[in-house]
C-alpha cells in the first residue's frame, strides 16, 4: 500500500470520507489474474473511463492508482476550484444586489472557512463515484500502489507482477516549479495545496495569469484577499483572443485584482515576520515598466504542468517519452504496440473532458484493433472567470498560417434580451466559418455562461451542422442561448446578395 501523496488536510470528516473512498487506508490489493486484457495505470478521469469502459465490455481489467482515485480533477482541480469560484461569485452577487437590483445592502466579510468546508463536503460526496469500492463492483481488479513496467507486457505493483495484452498509461501531470530565484526558499502553494486553506489570506500573490491563475485571482479577491497577479507575458490569458482577455481583465481590475504584466526579474524571499517578499519589474496598468516590492501572506504558483513519468519504468517497456510526456501517434499508441497513453500525460489538451474523450478512443484502438484518431475530436474549453471565456476550433491567426480563409460573424451579449435582464451584457459570441460557407471552423464566447453556450457550437462542428440549420432551429425566449441563433441569422442575411435583393424588389413591384 503506497502512502497518500496528495496533501489533503484529512482533518475534517469530509476529508476523511474523501480519503476512505479514493485511497482506503486498509485497502488490500487482490491477487492478480494470470493475464489481463487491459491494465490501466492511473486512476484519474482518463484512467477511470478507460477501465470502466473496458470492464463494461467484458474484458479482464486491472486499474492501478498510486495516490487518489479520481485524480487531480476530483481532489485538487476541477471540483474544488469550481466550488470556490461559485462561492466567490455568490459573495460578489450579494455585494452587488443593492446597486444592481435594489436588493438588501450587504456589509462586512463572509465566512471563508464555511465556504471551504462546503467545498470539502461536496468533494467528498462526489468522490463516491470514483471510489475503489465502486470500481471493484464494476468487475475489475483495483490496485493501490506504485506501478513500474518491468517488460513490454508486464508491470509490477506492490511486489506483484501483472501481465497484460494491452496497457493504457493515464498518469496525468502535476504542477511544475518555474526557475524563479528564491522560490525554493519560500513556502508556496500550488493547486495541490491551495484548497487546504481554512482562512482567507489577507494578501495573496499569484505567479502565472493562465486559466488557473486568473480564476483563483478573481475568486480570492472576491473572497476578501488583496491579490497581486504577476504574468511574464504582456497580457493575461495569452492563449485566448486579445479582446476576450481584455474583457476579463477589466472585470478582474474592478474586483480589486492588481495585475502586473511583462513581469521581469522576479525574485522571492522569506521575510523576518514570515511573509513572502516579491520583487518584480512590471507594467501595472498599461504604463512604463516599474520596479515593485510586494509583501504577501501566501503565494500561489500557477505556471505550467509536468508529466508524471517518474518511476514508471518506461524504458523497460520500450515506451518513448520526452519532457512533455509520453509520445503517441494519432491513434494514441506508444512506441510499444501493446501500450497506449491518454490524458494529460500524452495530450496538449489538458482538460477533464478531453481525457474522457481520448480514453474512449484508446479503448477502441487497444482492444478492437480500431483506427480512431485523436485529431478528429472537436474539443472545446473554458476558463471560469467572470465573464467566462470559452473556445472551440480554429483561431484566426492559426487559420492565416494554414492559408484558410474565414468569414466572421459576431453578436454582442448586449443585444441578447436575457443577458440584458440578467445584467450580464459583457461579452460576445464570435463564430468563424469557411469563406463563403456556413461550415463552422471555430468560435469564441465571452459571457457569464460561456462554458454552457460553447456546447451547442461544439455539437454543430462535430456533426457538420452549419449556421444555416442553427438559424432554422427554434431557441426558447428569453435565454442567453439566443446569441447562437442570432449568429445563425447573421449568416442567413449574407445570402441576400445585391442581385437577389434586386430580384425580390422586382417581384414585389409586379405583385402589388
Amino acid at each position: 500500500m503506497s502512502e497518500l501523496l496528495t496533501p489533503v488536510v484529512a482533518a475534517s470528516a469530509h476529508d476523511r470520507e474523501l480519503v476512505a473512498n479514493v485511497h482506503p487506508p486498509d485497502w488490500v490489493n487482490p491477487e492478480p489474474a494470470e493475464r489481463y486484457h487491459l491494465v490501466v495505470v492511473g486512476g484519474g478521469t482518463a484512467g477511470l473511463v478507460s477501465a470502466a469502459g473496458a470492464a463494461g465490455l467484458g474484458a479482464r481489467v486491472a486499474l492501478i492508482e498510486r495516490n487518489m482515485l479520481g485524480g487531480d480533477c476530483l481532489t485538487v482541480g476541477c471540483v474544488p476550484s469550481k466550488a470556490v469560484i461559485r462561492a466567490a461569485r455568490a459573495w460578489h452577487d450579494a455585494r452587488m444586489a443593492a446597486a444592481e437590483f435594489g436588493g438588501p445592502a450587504v456589509y462586512g466579510g463572509g465566512d471563508f472557512g464555511a465556504a471551504m468546508e462546503r467545498m470539502r463536503r461536496l468533494r467528498a460526496g462526489i468522490s463516491h463515484h470514483d471510489s475503489a469500492e465502486r470500481f471493484t463492483g464494476l468487475g475489475m481488479d483495483v490496485f493501490i500502489g506504485n506501478a513500474t513496467f518491468v517488460a513490454s507486457d508486464a508491470l509490477e505493483v506492490g511486489g506483484q507482477r501483472l501481465r497484460f495484452r494491452r496497457a493504457i498509461i493515464a498518469t496525468g501531470a502535476r504542477a511544475s516549479a518555474p526557475p524563479i530565484p528564491g522560490l525554493e526558499e519560500v513556502d508556496y502553494l500550488t493547486n495541490e495545496t491551495l484548497f487546504n486553506l481554512t482562512e482567507v489570506p489577507e494578501s495573496l500573490g499569484i505567479i502565472g495569469a493562465g486559466p488557473i491563475g486568473c480564476e483563483m485571482a478573481q475568486s480570492f479577491a472576491r473572497l476578501g484577499s488583496e491579490v497581486h497577479l504577476i504574468e511574464a507575458m504582456d497580457r493575461i490569458l495569452t492563449v485566448e483572443e486579445e479582446d476576450a482577455a481584455i474583457l476579463v481583465r477589466r472585470q478582474m481590475l474592478a474586483d480589486g485584482v492588481k495585475i502586473y504584466c511583462c513581469g521581469k526579474n522576479t525574485r522571492l524571499e522569506r521575510t523576518a515576520d514570515g511573509r513572502i517578499r516579491i520583487t518584480v519589474d512590471a507594467d501595472l496598468i498599461h504604463g512604463d515598466q516599474q520596479h515593485y516590492d510586494l509583501g504577501v501572506d501566501e503565494l500561489l504558483v500557477s505556471v505550467g504542468r509536468k508529466p508524471n513519468t517518474d518511476g514508471l519504468g518506461l524504458e523497460a517497456a520500450g515506451v518513448e517519452y520526452t519532457q512533455h510526456g509520453v509520445t503517441v501517434n494519432d491513434n494514441l499508441r506508444t512506441s510499444n504496440k501493446r501500450v497506449f497513453a491518454v490524458g494529460d500525460i500524452a495530450s496538449r489538451f489538458k482538460f477533464t473532458h478531453a481525457a474522457d474523450a481520448l480514453a474512449r478512443i484508446a479503448i477502441q484502438n487497444a482492444l478492437f484493433f480500431g483506427r480512431k484518431k485523436a485529431s478528429d475530436l472537436v474539443i472545446p474549453w473554458c476558463t471560469y472567470t467572470s465573464p467566462e471565456v470559452a473556445h472551440v476550433g480554429i483561431y484566426p491567426d492559426a487559420a492565416t498560417k494554414q492559408g484558410i480563409e474565414l468569414d466572421t460573424f459576431e453578436v454582442p451579449m448586449a443585444s441578447v434580451d436575457r443577458a440584458i435582464l440578467d445584467g450580464e451584457t459583457d461579452g460576445f459570441l464570435r463564430v468563424y466559418t469557411a469563406k463563403g460557407k456556413d461550415q463552422i471552423l471555430g468560435a469564441t464566447v465571452v459571457a457569464a455562461h460561456a462554458g454552457d453556450l460553447i456546447g451547442e457550437i461544439s455539437l454543430a462542428m462535430t456533426n457538420g451542422i452549419g449556421l444555416g440549420k442553427i438559424s432554422a432551429t427554434i431557441h426558447p425566449y428569453p435565454t442567453q442561448t439566443e446569441v447562437i441563433k442570432k449568429v445563425g441569422d447573421a449568416w442567413s442575411r449574407t445570402r441576400l446578395t445585391p442581385k437577389a435583393k434586386k430580384f425580390f424588389e422586382l417581384f414585389f413591384r409586379l405583385f402589388k
